[in-house]
């Protein structure tokens, strides 16, 4: 794996940055946007944590689940009031806001609000997507697709360099298995890493098993505290968490969040093992 001063370091925020010798960073927040209330609480509530375990936030909610498993299934709050409601959050409890844009017209608005633009792994090689992701100026996260390897992330990087933006992080969410079933390479933390960018690991939905339960998404989120801790032993550049307060009555992935309360445990022993 290459040296921590190999690679790059850029800001997320005034005073965050990520890559490098910078501490890692924390992603975490509700898989969507319930309403404003609970969003609310969820940003103070993990704020507070983060600052208990000394570890910069960056807070994540989506305003559009636009690949649920069902037409049925709840999506969010939309473009427009989904971004009023995250501009909110970052003004009220002065953190930076990362969330997942689908299409190049949403990247548009999305840019004027969040300070990472997230691409979902499942549009990760849409070429259109990704430049004009990268043409906001914004620090661009891609989550790497399920049915990609990760040598493959390289295209990816290469596509967004062209328009002279580096402030480039690849997340790791598993990997297709089977049905109904995801895994985690660990040495492909290792290999992507060799591109020279941050990477981050994302324990939740690396537990999630897509349309497990028929007409949504099934998850094991007892196990995602272990995957996180191993990810840290390998070495990452932050760490992505899906967070409820209640996660049996979350509107998405509820079976793969992290109960909020339990959060801290989680973190703490995190950085114990990434300090070393």
């Amino acid at each position: 794996m290459k040296d921590k001063n190999d690679i790059h370091e850029f800001p997320i925020a005034a005073d965050i940055k990520i890559g490098g010798d910078s501490h890692p960073v924390l992603i975490a927040g509700p898989c969507v946007i319930e309403n404003e209330d609970m969003v609310y609480r969820h940003a103070e509530a993990i704020a507070q944590v983060a600052q208990e375990v000394g570890m910069p936030l960056i807070f994540k909610a989506s305003y559009d689940k636009a690949n649920r498993t069902s037409y049925k299934s709840y999506r969010g709050p939309g473009l427009k009031e989904g971004l009023r409601i995250l501009a909110s959050v970052k003004k009220r409890f002065n953190i930076p806001i990362i969330t997942d844009s689908h299409s190049v017209y949403e990247i548009e608005a999305a840019g004027e609000v969040v300070d990472i633009v997230q691409i979902p792994a499942f549009l990760c090689r849409q070429t259109d997507l990704l430049v004009a992701a990268a043409e906001t100026g914004k620090v661009v996260n891609v989550k790497k697709g399920q049915f990609l390897a990760p040598h493959d992330v390289g295209h990816i990087i290469d596509k967004i360099i062209q328009t002279g933006n580096e402030k480039i992080i690849i997340t790791e969410r598993g990997s297709c298995f089977g049905y109904n079933r995801l895994v985690v390479d660990f040495s492909g933390l290792v290999k992507m890493r060799e591109f020279g960018f941050p990477i981050i690991f994302d324990a939740t939905h690396s537990v999630q098993s897509p349309g497990g339960l028929g007409d949504k998404s099934g998850g094991d989120s007892e196990y995602a505290p272990y995957l996180a801790w191993a990810a840290a032993a390998v070495g990452v550049d932050g760490l992505f968490v899906e967070v409820h307060e209640d996660p049996a009555k979350a509107l998405s992935d509820g079976a793969n969040m992290i109960h909020l309360p339990n959060l801290k445990f989680m973190l703490q022993r995190f950085l114990r093992i990434a300090s070393i």
